[in-house]
């Protein structure tokens, strides 16, 4: 009777092993092919991509159904060329069983090693086929030899007689216990073969030709025979692997279902990676591949590999259900390349483009420079870019290129430094106190906290560590991505009322960029481990080369007049050396290499020069941190913020030494800030303020009767009368000042449910601003910003939904952007529209049915604005306003202090 629980096997190799091939065998052996493909025939039957079958390797991971020995068997051919090894890892990932196929000639080969390197990293019992042993020099012992020196001595020959005492021996010394077993009754039976074999602490081999059968069907019934019969829990569980889409463009979510089973319609919880809100979304179909062909089911049992459909946020490596997202891949791309496009191409339809590609391969990390436009992918080599540029013309019809590769380097740091970030525009506020440490090349980047919950509540401490992971941080020295660090949250604050999430999420990147710039950083670069196969004859020569190249070499294997070395070389210096062996050798040597790790780059101070990066500079990512002065977000320079923190630092550091003096903060600009963005003083009144308003508005409603004849009458709905509108209360006589103040008050109370909008002319209103008019002079985008920021602030006092207006008409190409900086709302007009045409087209359309109001000194732009509805307010009277609404809100906030001191001290009964 055929046992129902999935097997899932995968097969690993490298390039030229014989893998497609063996699956091929396989799959015949079971009886699910009647003939056998050739990938030089161009046949295979898991080859099914055009290119695949050109260039004659496997390019994508692909699945094959079979039945054998009572097990149903998911077969996974992975890709061999190590251009494809993140797709490869990710595999791994929900294999029960794997098999490294080995070629006879190439035993030693250095990517057999990476690759049981991996299956160690993830755990996955391995089963070893030694193929092309029909070949000329294929030596079964020197290969057993070789393979139990250079992988494991636990390595043992399953073609051996299994009563035999040399066998039994041989499984015996692979584990204590069991030897003791054995001693005693000199019985190992197959439940203890099962066990190690699961438990890797035993790896059969088995010799053979999957081109000539020799040893499959032996093979596949041992295979059958020692793989465990997995369990799965009843709670729902499934790990995606892989995202693709098929010739319809329907998205697929290829994944392991590890728990429960699955059924069609079933509702599965994913999570917007974008927003990182919880969706709820329904599997519309559930596909069995086998081949290029697939079987719609309608449910699966656990350990089932399928395809599903009606996921739209999925990703490779996501765990769904009770199932925890995979730690970060072993392998990673090393090259970062410029996409060059056609002159009639968009750049950015060709980078969302790009990203529906990034689902498929999550390594390429594509990027694009907003200033630019330049579009960056990653990639591990020259046969990637080329299967990279044949998909995007079959799928999309784009034609790309790519420029010339630069290295992927990383940065970390020399000693402990603790960083400091503080977010508090008005009305926001957060602190965060981290402490950096280094931990060793290649341990990778990890968090952790050790901050007491009466200094900050644990909610905003899990908040701070998911601000950390959630981004790639990068270093200071070529803006290259931080590594091999701890990263602790030792201390910061929250304020009950004015913080928010995203408060946070700024005071810790600063944090972690300050950190940075107080430390000592160092520069890494990817490094190679090498191996060398050369004649004797050729040692001289390539241990010169190796040297030129800054290589490290081990003392070489010399045997019968061939000679191996080995050691490290800077994935920077190797260049087209294997072109040069081939060269210099004649063919007859070769050299494989794999990625080591990262270590200290040997040319840092050239490198670092060649990339100009200013950490300063880099606005995206800012060393300094924002306080609050006067009502007015400050930006406080790296070097100077700890003078200014609201947290005690735990860490004690050399001041003398850690901090420099380039940058003096200027408190005489605090002082003056606030009153550096009015022309001059306004004394008036409330009152003379409104009337002066009202009549500048009835003087521009008659001079645009004159000019272009009678404004049709509007009609106000009188129960939801407006803020600002030309039937303004008429003053008494007799009247107070105050009492005229409190009927204007009472009559915008009355309104302030209407929803109202201020429409700001971005440039304009920046310009009558003599500091931003100064500042603009020497960084446009930085008075831009400043702007945006006093905006901001204002919003949290008004009443009314701020739209700020910038011209992009002179932008070749550019398109009409919407975007939201905290609270307010910033466009950027699409090519050939000024920001004038697009506030008046937008007043139009709201005065229709809400307040609206223009703040602009552009005098036609008064006229057009006020004959479409809206009322117009000058830069003057703008700057006015936001000053007015600074000093109301401080005058409150004294008035509430004085109260509650005279209720601490008298009481709150007591009356004079």
């Amino acid at each position: 009777m055929t046992n129902t629980t999935p097997l899932n096997i995968g097969i690993l190799a490298h390039v030229d092993a014989g893998k497609t091939t063996l699956s091929e065998a396989l799959l015949y052996a079971s009886g699910t092919l009647k003939k056998i493909g050739r990938v030089d025939h161009k046949d295979a039957f898991l080859d099914t991509y055009d290119l695949e079958k050109s260039r004659g390797i496997t390019i994508f991971s692909k699945q094959a159904r079979l039945t054998a020995f009572e097990r149903n068997i998911t077969l996974l051919d992975t890709p061999g060329h190590v251009d494809f090894s993140p797709e490869m890892e990710r595999t791994l990932q929900v294999l029960d069983a794997a098999i490294l196929v080995i070629s006879s000639q190439d035993s030693s080969n250095a990517h057999v090693k990476t690759l049981w390197s991996l299956l160690n990293h993830y755990n996955v019992p391995t089963f070893i086929f030694v193929n092309k042993m029909d070949q000329a020099g294929a030596n079964k012992d020197i290969i057993l030899k070789t393979l139990t020196s250079s992988l494991s001595s636990h390595i043992v020959d399953f073609t051996l007689e299994m009563e035999s005492e040399e066998f039994q021996e041989a499984i015996a010394v692979c584990d204590d216990n069991l030897m003791e077993q054995y001693l005693e009754n000199a019985s190992i039976n197959d439940s203890n073969i099962s066990d190690l074999i699961d438990d890797r602490k035993l790896f059969p081999c088995f010799f053979g030709s999957a081109l000539k059968l020799e040893g499959i069907d032996f093979f596949l019934e041992k295979i059958c025979k020692f793989c465990k019969i997995k369990h799965y829990p009843d709670e729902f569980g499934a790990k995606v692997y892989k995202i693709a889409r098929d010739d319809d463009n329907t998205r697929l979510t290829y994944c392991k279902i590890t728990g429960s089973g699955l059924k069609v319609r079933d509702m599965i919880k994913t999570v917007n990676p974008k927003t990182n809100e919880v969706l709820e979304e329904k599997i519309a179909q559930i596909r069995l591949y086998s081949g290029n062909s697939f079987k719609l089911v309608t449910s699966v049992p656990a350990g089932t590999v399928c395809a599903i459909t009606g996921l739209s946020t999925t990703k490779a490596g996501e765990g769904l259900g009770y199932e925890q997202e995979s730690t970060q891949e072993l392998l990673e791309p090393i090259l970062n390349c410029r996409i060059i496009l056609t002159d009639d191409e968009d750049p950015y339809k060709v980078y969302m483009q790009l990203l529906e590609l990034q689902e498929e391969e999550p390594m390429l990390h594509v990027y694009r420079i907003e200033q630019t436009c330049d579009i960056y992918v990653r990639v591990m080599g020259k046969v990637q870019m080329e299967i990279l540029k044949h998909l995007m013309l079959t799928r999309f019809n784009t034609d790309i290129d790519f420029g010339e590769g630069r290295i992927i380097y990383k940065e970390t740091i020399e000693s402990t430094v603790e960083g400091v970030g503080h977010f508090e525009p008005l009305r926001h506020y957060a602190e965060v106190h981290l402490l950096l440490t280094p931990t060793g090349i290649g341990s990778g980047l990890t968090f952790d906290c050790n901050c007491s919950t009466d200094i900050l509540a644990k909610n905003w401490q899990r908040l701070i560590l998911t601000h950390l992971q959630e981004k790639k941080h990068v270093g200071v020295l070529t803006g290259s991505e931080i590594t091999d660090m701890k990263i602790t949250l030792t201390s910061g604050r929250a304020h009950n009322k004015h913080t928010e999430g995203g408060d946070f999420r700024q005071a810790t990147y600063r944090a972690v960029r300050q950190g940075l710039m107080m430390a000592k950083s160092i520069l890494l670069e990817p490094v190679y481990r090498y191996e060398l196969n050369i004649l004797q004859e050729h040692v001289g020569r390539a241990m010169t080369d190796l040297q030129q190249k800054n290589a490290t070499i081990e003392p070489p294997i010399i045997e019968n007049g061939k000679a191996i070395l080995k050691g490290t070389i800077p994935v920077a210096c190797l260049g087209n050396y294997a072109e040069e062996v081939r060269s210099y050798t004649k063919g007859e040597g070769s050299i494989s290499c794999f990625l080591k790790d990262y270590e200290p780059c040997h040319n840092a101070e050239e490198v670092i020069e060649s990339f100009a990066y200013d950490p300063e500079a880099d606005l995206n990512n800012p060393p300094g941190s924002v306080f609050c002065s006067h009502g007015v977000g400050t930006v406080i320079p790296w070097n100077e913020v700890r003078h200014y923190m609201h947290v005690e630092s735990e860490f004690l550091f050399d001041e003398e030494k850690n901090s420099s003096n380039d940058l003096d903060y200027n408190e005489e600009f605090m002082k003056s800030f606030n009153r550096k963005d009015l022309e001059k003083e306004d004394n008036r009144s409330f009152s003379e303020k409104q009337r002066d308003i009202l009549a500048s508005e009835k003087e521009l409603h008659d001079i645009f009767e004159r000019t272009y004849g009678k404004i049709p009458e509007r009609n106000y709905n009188k129960d939801k009368d407006r803020n600002y509108n030309f039937d303004y209360i008429e003053k008494e006589k007799g009247i107070s000042d105050s009492k005229y103040d409190e009927k204007i008050l009472a009559k915008q109370k009355k309104n302030a449910s209407l929803k109202k909008f201020l429409l700001v002319d971005g440039y304009n209103v920046l310009f009558a601003s003599p500091y931003l008019n100064e500042l603009a002079q020497k960084d446009l985008k930085g008075a831009r910003d400043k702007l945006c920021d006093i905006l901001s602030n204002h919003q949290g006092t008004c009443s009314e939904h701020i739209i700020l207006v910038f011209d992009a008409y002179k932008v070749e190409g550019g398109k009409e952007s919407i975007s939201r900086y905290h609270n307010i709302d910033i466009v950027y007009t699409k090519e050939a529209e000024t920001a004038d045409q697009y506030i008046e087209k937008t007043s139009h359309i709201l005065q229709k049915n809400y307040t609206v109001r223009v703040a602009t000194s552009d005098s036609v732009e008064q006229l057009i604005i006020y004959g479409a509805g809206a009322v117009r307010l000058s830069a003057r009277d703008f700057w006015n306003e936001i000053e007015n609404s600074k000093v109301s809100l401080r005058n409150d906030h004294l008035e509430k202090s004085s109260t509650k001191l005279h209720n601490y001290v008298l009481g709150p009964d007591f009356k004079e």
